[in-house]
Parts: C-alpha cells; sequence; structure tokens
C-alpha cells in the first residue's frame, strides 16, 4: 500500500509540474513582450532625436519639416525593431518562437470593409463617454490637471504647407502606425500568447488592460495618459470585434482630425 500511495503522489506532482512551468513561460513571455515594446518605443525616440540633433543641430524641431521626418522615422524604426526582432527569434526556435509574426497577427489582412469603416465613429462616440469618465474620475486628485495641453511637437507653423505637414503627422502616420504596433503587433501576440494557457474572456481583457496601460505610460503625461487608456480599451474591442486593425486606424484618424482641428485651425 505505502508503495502504490508514492506512485500516485509522484503522478500528482508530476501533473502539478507541468501547469506550474507553464505558467512561469507564460509570465516570461508576457514581460518579455512588454519590455520589447516599451524599448523599442524609448530606443527608436532617443536614437532618431540625437541623430537629427547631431546631424543638423539644437534647432531642429523648431521647424515643422524635420519634427515630421523625426516623427516619421521613429514610428518606422520601432516597428522595423519589433519584426526584427520577431525574425530572429523565429529563425533560432523554429515554429515554437511566440514572437513569430505574420500579417494576420498585425491585424493587416484583407482590406477595411463598410462595417470598419461604420464602426469607427460609433467607437468614437464609446471613447468620448469613455475617457470622459475616466477624466472626471481622475480630477478628484489635486495632482491630475485634465486641461494640461499636449505638446505635439508643432508648436511653430508659420505656412499652410507646415500645416499640412502636421496634419499627415499627426492625422495620417500616427494613427497608422500606432495602430499597427499596439493593437496590430502588441495586442495579436499578448493575445495569441494568453489564449494558450487561459480563457478567451480572459485572454482579450488582460491583453486590453496590458496595451492600454502601456499605451498611456508611454505618452508621458497624466490627462493625455488616462485619455489614450480610454481610446485604446475601444480601439482593442474593434480589433477583437473586426479581426483587423483598419476600424482602429479609422477611429483613431478621427480623434486625432477632431484635435487637429482645435489645436491648429479652430484658433485662426
Amino acid at each position: 500500500m505505502p508503495k502504490e500511495l508514492n506512485e500516485k503522489k509522484k503522478k500528482i506532482q508530476a501533473r502539478t509540474k507541468v501547469p506550474q512551468k507553464q505558467r512561469k513561460m507564460l509570465i516570461f513571455r508576457i514581460f518579455a513582450l512588454i519590455v520589447l515594446v516599451v524599448a523599442s518605443d524609448l530606443i527608436s525616440q532617443l536614437a532618431i532625436g540625437y541623430l537629427l540633433l547631431w546631424i543638423l543641430g539644437a534647432d531642429t524641431f523648431s521647424q515643422p519639416v524635420w519634427t515630421a521626418i523625426y516623427s516619421a522615422l521613429s514610428y518606422v524604426s520601432e516597428l522595423l525593431i519589433l519584426l526584427l526582432v520577431s525574425r530572429i527569434a523565429f529563425k533560432k526556435r523554429g515554429e515554437k518562437s511566440f514572437l513569430k509574426t505574420d500579417r494576420e497577427e498585425v491585424g493587416l489582412k484583407g482590406l477595411p470593409t463598410w462595417t470598419d469603416i461604420g464602426l469607427a465613429p460609433v467607437g468614437f462616440v464609446v471613447y468620448l463617454i469613455m475617457a470622459g469618465l475616466f477624466l472626471a474620475l481622475f480630477s478628484i486628485f489635486p495632482w491630475f490637471d485634465a486641461n494640461q495641453a499636449q505638446d505635439v511637437g508643432f508648436s511653430l507653423m508659420s505656412a499652410g504647407a507646415d500645416r499640412i505637414l502636421a496634419f499627415l503627422t499627426l492625422v495620417v502616420v500616427a494613427p497608422i502606425m500606432e495602430e499597427v504596433i499596439f493593437r496590430g503587433w502588441f495586442y495579436g501576440k499578448l493575445r495569441g500568447n494568453l489564449a494558450q494557457e487561459v480563457s478567451e474572456k480572459t485572454s482579450i481583457v488582460v491583453s486590453t488592460l496590458i496595451v492600454s496601460l502601456i499605451f498611456g505610460i508611454l505618452h508621458f503625461q497624466w490627462n493625455v495618459g488616462v485619455n489614450v487608456f480610454a481610446l485604446s480599451i475601444v480601439l482593442c474591442l474593434l480589433r477583437e470585434i473586426t479581426g483587423t486593425t483598419y476600424a482602429g486606424i479609422l477611429l483613431h484618424m478621427i480623434k486625432n482630425g477632431v484635435a487637429f482641428y482645435l489645436l491648429f485651425i479652430a484658433v485662426l
């Protein structure tokens, strides 16, 4: 009898070790994805920024054209870092690599549909309500300034061409690149890895919260961070509903387009 009990005990221990190992690996993968996204964002901005300052001098970012070029190069280099690391990891680990990336995973399969176009304005209304609630909630804290101005990098504009550059950067380039990186690559990676170990609903909720939190933090301003946290929640839900990032890109363009109008057109 003692021998049989020992064998049963060993079998139970063997079964529990596997889930524990899987949970540890899942935590490692999530942590690695967060670090990779944050590091690629910071490295790309610092590298491109200092390179332009070194080449062109201290007055570089007072000129809208260089601000636009800096933004575009930063986004492209950030995405390239993510894809390059994915490619290297995939080559080394083959099909088992949790960083393997394809077009569907970043939400760019097919073409935008009428559903994507229709859901974008609906999502915008949901975002406004949610952002208003979050900002009102945080406004109870004395250190939180809901009306603090955001520096979008186009403070000096002297001609119509400058506004065109600002529009292309803020309303076209930024929404496309941020959606591909955050609701595309980042969300797709988190969702795919979590879905292997937890339920569908849990993977959606956890992925949405992590992506939205990191997206808010990387804006480096409390009121902006809270605002885009609410935006990101809606964008993640649109990604989940449609299976692509197209509706999110359109919503992001609407949001930034309204902000552009208020900042640069309404004040004229």
